[in-house]
């Protein structure tokens, strides 16, 4: 219901209701009725309205609409109003007046006529909300969109950069162009429209002068292409290249071998010079502009670099005159046959002095032209010498696209046309003023395949650089940006992170505004579909998008030191060249915050954990934490939450999607790595190689999350970079105002990509876990009963349910492994190593039987000091089921026999581990290779074995790649690789190449009645106990505290909760509260003194724990989160606050505190 007027006689009220109609009212003076109940039919009722008394008056009843009534708009003169419906319909009704002033006119008088006016669509989804003015109509919907519409129904402009389940609210002030716009995703967004928007619209007589933006769209011609038309040959002129050297001058150089000079500043009057024309008249094929300026002057001059078919380079040193720009100087020399020259690169660390040129087959030439440009010849056009310094040649064989070089760090990188990039030595002496040396071919030092899948790389950036490697930034033709660590001692490229941004479909470069007046900010420059687009990566907003016909076509672009303000593109199309100049003076200019909210998930948050704040920061003096969530559209964000008295959201960190954007179910935190301690195993101190890749850092954090198709993905705990133009995964979802004030607003740490792992894409057989049997009665063996369902698992979308995991540093070797647990919706539970730093993956055993998929899982590590032996650590694993069981494996010698083979056999020295997240066009990063883990052992120690594409043995491989797969049978040397087991000679000990089965020590059934949704597991010190307190559908919450016995020579001992002599779990005390919640219980905590408990009744209960183990309710919460799915608890060092975050469908936080008298 929306109303209109400023006073009660002028009052209109518009209704829409669920039945698909508007209804219409107004109040009318009780003295008017009788005539007013002649003039309209329907209920009246009379109101009371201080000493007078009106008459509500229907009407009319408007039915066009064939959905619900989302939102009512009324203009400001109330003469029409919109609306916007469940049939992703928005339309426009005008109120026909038969009097001028109809509010104010006796009842004889009165008569008005609703008219239909215009119906738009195009939303692909329910509209949420509109508003309407005199000239323009906005809507917002569930699509994500705000739509922006003309008074002839024609779309002006859409924006879309909400995320999630769509836009619920817009406002608009036709004042000043403000647009705001507010979503599921919690983002609110401002958008400036500018006037070129509003052209013809009349709108812009209503923007204040201090707004004005200088929009200009223009199109201007090359003389010599001028008046061209019809079908091209290979003589015919036409414009190749275009190249900005700022806003006011476009460099153009056409196939006949002419470069225009086009001075822009007057749009009615374009200036054109023509520069040069290259000899033979050769189509010029490529070209680069560097700037420079006199070190006695401030005046600026363009080198201009020049490819043509012929071969030849021709360098124009070019300064800008009065009148027309004036050609100091140009040469030419030949670099490559005909045909053969492609490229043509400045690099900004060798200012002019250098240049670099590319072949079609991955060859790249470095010239010293420092002689010749610099020569005080007068005669222009004299042959000037240009020697060849080196020549770097790819092993890829694919042609260069872009490159960046580094005398300081020694190194050159480059990017090629299928994706890959290469490393070369780059000497100082190569480039030195006073150096004499003589021709190099330098061979590759490292390289990445598939940086890009087989995308094109189109930048190439060196960063920065610590002690021990350099940092590398990248983009593609895949949208990705991508981040690389070029190890200094080890020499070798590792991908350490990446930001897909959806919106572009290909990213031609990232532009940082470094202008000291402004707000640090990054802007990824590319293309989608047809379309340029700047994006501003900070605040996850479009900064400008032009229809050109994509990147195939020859165009420029030019950003200014505030890029809101000032960007210019320019693109050829039927001859002609298009410029887009958006161009205004930064003189008190005052940017406005791009977002109001940070933005958060735009759908439904399955599982969220703290990230223990001892891992990145000192607990004294630490006032933020820091949460880490999965969602349902495949996300995982960092949140960090001011504590104390400001107690509010600081900011929200994208850190990566999961492949093919699979929803995250579960997220694992793990805070520590526990040094493996067996004394029973000798680990081996044979053939450990000093060539091993080592992670400097004492500690490793790693965030697990999980989720559909089966998708595991492994994240590590980085230190923010110090002064990084672009964060590594995500950035900063604050406002730049935002971030401004608050001198924190920063995260201090990131989580990283580490790895992916995900089943191998070819067909692959699984058991259904009906046909899975029980062990015969001696409990000595497993018996698999052939399946006779078979079910593919290509055609089914299994996916993961839940995560446990732990890290175990290995004694001897420099190795840390992370065992990780896994269930999947098919019933199966899988435990999988991950080796650090190498990224490999091995399947290590299988947890049967399982009749039914685990929802939840656990893991207990047992330390040495609780039994007399010296076995060393104990790992167990806690799982609840939806048939409301609850099962414990023994995991401690199957781990053991795993490190052993570790020892034994080193798989990382013999298998490459260079990989990238399988995300975009051919990602993956080249043919996938089968490996066996013990055939590798053996080739390992002949010393006679290499990587089929010759790069070093310690150099890492995609383990998503080559899908490598193992498994232990306790100290046995076993080996499963996906489907293929090779035939080699096996190791003695090795009796299977069959994933092992590990059977459950203890099943407790009967738990719940129904699934065990929620389970936590809390250490007791002083009577070294445990307390499991676990939470199911049958809406009960269910505590036992227990004491773990003996573990070995255990077959499975299945018992109801309530007996007491379960054999190895020796249960101390239980207790049970049948309807803790009125619904389903979704998340559960304890520490063994307090519990707390959410569920879909919207309540987070606390419940206080006595010393015989029953529990109480103590207090609990009203939260405003609907359809909470998990609950996580942060512990102060004090434990006298806790922190409790409840997510669904959003997140939100309660605090509480532990009374004083307790």
């Amino acid at each position: 219901m929306r109303m209109w007027g400023d006073s009660v006689t002028e009052l209109l009220v518009a209704s829409g209701t669920i039945l698909n109609e508007i209804l219409i009212w107004k109040l009318a003076p009780q003295n008017l009725g009788s005539s007013l109940l002649h003039s309209y039919e329907g209920d009246n009722e009379i109101i009371h309205l201080g000493d007078n008394q009106y008459m509500t008056v229907h009407l009319g009843r408007l039915k066009e609409h064939e959905g619900s009534i989302f939102r009512i708009a009324w203009s400001s003169d109330g003469s029409k109003f919109m609306s916007v419906s469940d049939d992703r319909s928005a339309r426009l009704w005008m109120l026909s007046f038969k009097s001028q002033s109809f509010v104010s006119q006796t009842a004889s008088q009165d008569s008005v006529e609703i008219i239909p006016k215009l119906t738009l669509f195009g939303h692909s989804a329910r509209i949420w909300d509109c508003y309407v003015s005199d000239s323009i109509v906005i809507t917002a919907g569930e699509d994500c969109s705000c739509c922006i519409w003309g008074m002839d129904g024609k779309l002006i402009k859409m924006f879309k950069e909400h995320i999630g389940r769509g836009i619920w609210r817009c406002l608009f002030d036709p004042s000043s162009l403000l647009l705001v716009t507010a979503g599921f995703d919690s983002a609110i967004k401002v958008h400036h429209l500018c006037n070129s928007i509003f052209h013809d619209k009349g709108e812009d007589k209503l923007v204040s002068d201090g707004l004005n933006y200088d929009s200009e769209i223009f199109v201007v011609s090359s003389p010599s292409v001028l008046g061209r038309c019809g079908p091209l040959d290979s003589k015919s002129e036409y414009v190749r290249c275009l190249h900005f050297a700022e806003e006011n001058v476009l460099y153009v150089a056409t196939n006949n071998g002419y470069l225009h000079h086009a001075e822009l500043s007057n749009i009615e009057d374009v200036r054109w010079t023509e520069i040069i024309q290259v000899t033979e008249k050769a189509p010029i094929i490529c070209m680069d502009v560097m700037p420079m300026y006199s070190n006695l002057s401030l005046n600026r001059e363009d080198v201009i670099a020049l490819g043509d078919g012929r071969g030849n380079v021709t360098i124009v040193r070019l300064a800008s005159g009065s009148i027309e720009p004036k050609m100091n100087l140009s040469f030419t020399w030949p670099a490559e046959k005909d045909r053969q020259l492609l490229g043509v690169y400045w690099c900004k660390s060798l200012e002019c002095s250098h240049i670099f040129t590319a072949d079609p087959r991955g060859v790249l030439k470095l010239w010293n032209i420092r002689d010749a440009l610099f020569s005080s010849a007068d005669v222009i056009n004299a042959p000037q010498k240009c020697s060849l310094v080196a020549v770097f040649e790819s092993s890829f064989g694919a042609r260069i696209m872009c490159l960046d070089a580094s005398p300081r760090e020694e190194i050159l990188i480059a990017g090629d046309k299928k994706g890959n990039i290469t490393a070369f030595p780059f000497p100082k002496i190569l480039v030195l003023y006073d150096s004499c040396v003589m021709q190099q071919k330098i061979l590759p030092c490292d390289r990445f395949k598939g940086a890009h899948g087989i995308s094109s790389v189109t930048s190439v950036h060196i960063k920065g650089s610590t002690s021990d490697h350099i940092e590398i930034h990248t983009t593609g033709g895949d949208g990705c940006i991508c981040f690389f660590k070029y190890g200094r001692n080890v020499q070798k490229i590792e991908f350490f992170g990446m930001r897909q941004v959806k919106e572009l479909g290909t990213i031609q470069s990232i532009y940082t505004n470094l202008a000291p007046e402004s707000q640090l900010s990054t802007y990824a420059i590319g293309f989608t579909s047809a379309d340029f687009i700047i994006w501003d990566l900070e605040n996850e907003t479009k900064m400008a998008q032009v229809s050109c016909g994509g990147w195939r076509r020859p165009y420029s672009y030019y950003l200014g030191t505030v890029p809101e303000y000032q960007n210019c593109f320019a693109f050829v199309k039927d001859h002609d060249i298009h410029i887009h100049r958006h161009w205004a003076p930064t003189q008190d200019r005052k940017l406005l915050p791009q977002v109001l909210q940070l933005q958060f998930h735009g759908r439904e948050v399955h599982s969220l954990c703290f990230i223990d704040p001892a891992s990145y920061s000192n607990l004294e003096n630490s006032s933020d934490l820091l949460i880490a969530t999965g969602c349902e559209d495949g996300t995982v964000r960092l949140t960090g939450l001011l504590t104390g008295s400001s107690g509010r959201w600081r900011s929200s960190k994208l850190l990566g999607e999961h492949i093919g954007g699979s929803a995250v179910r579960a997220t694992c935190f793990i805070p520590r790595t526990y040094t493996i301690t067996d004394k029973s195993h000798n680990y081996s101190l044979n053939d450990i190689s000093d060539n091993i890749v080592v992670e400097n850092k004492d500690k490793t954090f790693l965030l697990i999350s999980v989720g559909s198709k089966q998708v595991l993905t492994t994240w590590i705990l980085q230190p923010r970079i110090e002064n990084g133009q672009v964060c590594l995964n995500g950035l900063d979802a604050d406002s730049k105002q935002s971030s401004k004030n608050l001198e924190s607003g920063d995260l201090t740490m990131s989580f990283q990509w580490l790895t992916t792992h995900m089943p191998p894409k070819i067909a692959r057989n699984r058991l259904k876990a009906g046909h899975i049997k029980q062990s015969s009665e001696e409990g000595n063996s497993s018996i698999v009963q052939p399946n006779l369902g078979v079910m593919d698992h290509m055609e089914n979308d299994w996916r993961y349910l839940s995560v446990t995991a732990f890290l175990l540093k290995h004694p001897v070797l420099r190795l840390t492994v992370c065992f990780v647990v896994v269930a999947c919706s098919d019933a199966t539970v899988v435990l999988r190593a991950l080796l650090l730093p190498s990224r490999l993956w091995f399947d290590v055993a299988l947890l049967v039987p399982q009749a039914s998929p685990v929802l939840v899982l656990r893991h207990i590590i047992i330390n040495a000091s609780h039994y007399k032996d010296d076995a060393g650590d104990r790992y167990l694993i806690v799982s609840g089921s939806t048939d409301g069981s609850i099962t414990f494996w023994n995991l401690t010698e199957t781990v053991h026999g795993f490190m052993q083979l570790i020892s034994e056999t080193q798989p990382h020295m013999s298998i490459d581990c260079q990989m990238r997240p399988r995300t975009g066009r051919g990602s993956q990063g080249g043919r996938r290779r089968w490996r066996s883990l013990a055939n590798h052992s053996l080739k390992k120690r002949d010393g006679d074995i290499s990587p089929p594409d010759g790069s070093n043995l310690s150099t890492p491989y995609a383990a998503e790649n080559s899908s490598e797969t193992s498994g232990v049978d306790n100290t046995q040397n076993v080996v499963h690789e996906g489907s293929d087991v090779s035939n080699s000679e096996i190791p003695s000990s090795t009796q299977s190449c069959e994933i092992p089965e590990l059977r459950p020590i203890q099943l407790l059934s009967s738990v719940h009645q129904s699934g065990v949704n929620c389970l936590h597991i809390s250490y007791s010190t002083p009577d070294k106990s445990y307390c499991i307190i676990s939470g199911g559908d049958d809406q009960a919450v269910q505590c036992f505290i227990f004491t773990v016995g003996s573990l070995e020579n255990r077959s499975t001992t299945t018992t109801r909760l309530n007996s007491h002599d379960n054999g190895i779990l020796k249960i101390l005390y239980q207790h049970k509260v049948p309807s803790a919640h009125s619904a389903a219980v979704k998340g559960i905590w304890t520490d063994g003194t307090w519990a707390f408990s959410t569920g879909l009744d919207q309540r987070v209960r606390c419940w206080k724990i006595g010393s015989s183990g029953k529990f109480t309710e103590y207090s609990h919460a009203i939260i405003s989160v609907p359809e909470p799915e998990t609950l996580d608890v942060f512990q102060d060092r004090a434990k006298t606050n806790y922190q409790i975050a409840v997510a669904g469908r959003g997140m939100q936080m309660v605090e509480f505190s532990q009374p004083e008298d307790d």
